[in-house]
This record gives structure tokens, C-alpha cells and sequence, in this order.
């Protein structure tokens, strides 16, 4: 009965030591490590919700957690510079005091709506309705400034082929009112009382409101701004 009694006190103690060390860790003051994972998860959701799809989180607490002192602050999140939601990712947790950081792993997924090409687009052609479809997947595989609503594609100029099925790159589109470089465009100057109108060529892209600069009929460079695909202003 004697050895019974010991064998199972062997088998327990361990249990019963990290349980003691766990709640001596919480009395000294030790950092809850459900803090950390819960101010990585709200930084990824919060990052994540201008793709307005469904995100699904999951945030792995650091190692040996509890033996960091209680941060005096909520502690906060960050992301390394230039970095964008991936599967899978290191997410930065630091307290101002006492100072400390530690680097969390997250799993992240963003299931949402893109769109894609119905039909091949040639260059130049308007992007409409029966042009483009929505698709259902994983946003974080797609590249950077794929169309994710159908208002950003809509009016809008393809300035590259899009081959059907490919997803629609905003980067690809121009404004329909967009001057492009190489265009025949009329330069307006304006004065009180006058208007004075003449020929040149575009030397840059941009959409209505943006500044290009223009080569006139007689060489000069001016800077203009664009009131739609085929007229520029010189402000005066």
C-alpha cells in the first residue's frame, strides 16, 4: 500500500509544482500571456478589415510567457516596417515598462470576395458589369490591389490585356477621364474676360485634378492640371 502511495505522489508532484510555480509567477506580478496573444489579435483584425472579408485569427502565446514582469501599460502590438498580412506571420508585442518585446506567431486567413476577368480585356476597353465576376476565396494569396468590390472596376479604362479568369489589378485600370502620356490634348489657359486655346502632348498620366506636364505646339513644357482625357488647364 506504501508503494502505491508513493508512486502516485511521484506522479503527482510534478503536476502540483507547476501549478505552485504558475500562481508564485501570477503573485510576483508576471504577464498574463492571454494579454499578448489578445493585443496581437486585434492588431491583424484590425489590419485586416480593409479587406472586408471574413477573418479567422489564430494567435500562438510566446514561450515561457509568464516570466516576464507585469507590464505597468495595456501592452501593444506592432508589425515590422513594411510588412502585410500573410498565413502565416510574426506579430511584435513590447511594453514601455518595464521594457520588454516578444514576438508572437499568428495564423491568419481573410476569405472574402475578389474580382476577375469574364472575358479577355483588350487595352482601352471600359470595364463593365458583364466584363468582370466575383469570385470567393483567400485574400491574402492575391496580389496587392486586386479589385475586391465591383464600384472600383465599374467606368474604369483597361490599360493592359486582362485575360479571362486573371483577377482584376486596380493598376491596370485607368480613369476613363485619365490624360495618358503620348495624347493630343487641348491646353486651356484662362484669363479674366479671356480664354486662349491651343494643341500639345501629354507627357505624363493622370486623372482629373492631378498636375502632368504638357510639350506645346511650339516645344515649350508647361505644367497643366487635367480637367478630362482630352483638355488641360494652365493655371494662370
Amino acid at each position: 500500500m506504501l508503494s502505491i502511495m508513493m508512486r502516485r505522489l511521484r506522479h503527482a508532484l510534478p503536476a502540483a509544482c507547476l501549478a505552485l510555480a504558475a500562481a508564485c509567477a501570477r503573485a510576483a506580478g508576471a504577464q498574463d500571456p492571454a494579454a499578448l496573444a489578445a493585443a496581437a489579435e486585434a492588431l491583424l483584425r484590425e489590419q485586416a478589415a480593409p479587406l472586408g472579408g471574413q477573418a479567422a485569427i489564430s494567435v500562438e502565446p510566446p514561450p515561457r510567457a509568464q516570466a516576464l514582469p507585469a507590464c505597468a501599460d495595456a501592452p501593444s502590438a506592432f508589425l515590422s516596417a513594411g510588412s502585410r498580412l500573410r498565413p502565416r506571420m510574426s506579430v511584435g508585442v513590447r511594453c514601455a515598462s518595464p521594457a520588454w518585446t516578444v514576438y508572437l506567431q499568428a495564423a491568419v486567413s481573410v476569405q472574402g470576395d475578389y474580382y476577375v476577368a469574364r472575358r479577355s480585356i483588350g487595352p482601352g476597353e471600359p470595364i463593365g458589369e458583364d466584363d468582370v465576376e466575383a469570385r470567393r476565396g483567400e485574400l491574402l494569396g492575391l496580389a496587392p490591389g486586386t479589385a475586391l468590390d465591383m464600384e472600383s472596376l465599374l467606368g474604369r479604362i483597361a490599360g493592359q490585356r486582362i485575360a479571362a479568369g486573371q483577377p482584376v489589378r486596380l493598376r491596370a485600370l485607368r480613369d476613363a477621364d485619365a490624360v495618358r502620356r503620348g495624347n493630343v490634348v487641348r491646353i486651356l489657359a484662362r484669363g479674366p474676360g479671356f480664354v486662349v486655346a491651343s494643341e500639345g502632348e501629354a507627357m505624363g498620366n493622370g486623372g482629373p485634378g492631378a498636375s502632368v506636364r504638357v510639350r506645346t505646339a511650339g516645344g515649350q513644357v508647361v505644367s497643366a492640371i487635367v480637367q478630362d482625357a482630352h483638355t488641360v488647364e494652365v493655371p494662370l
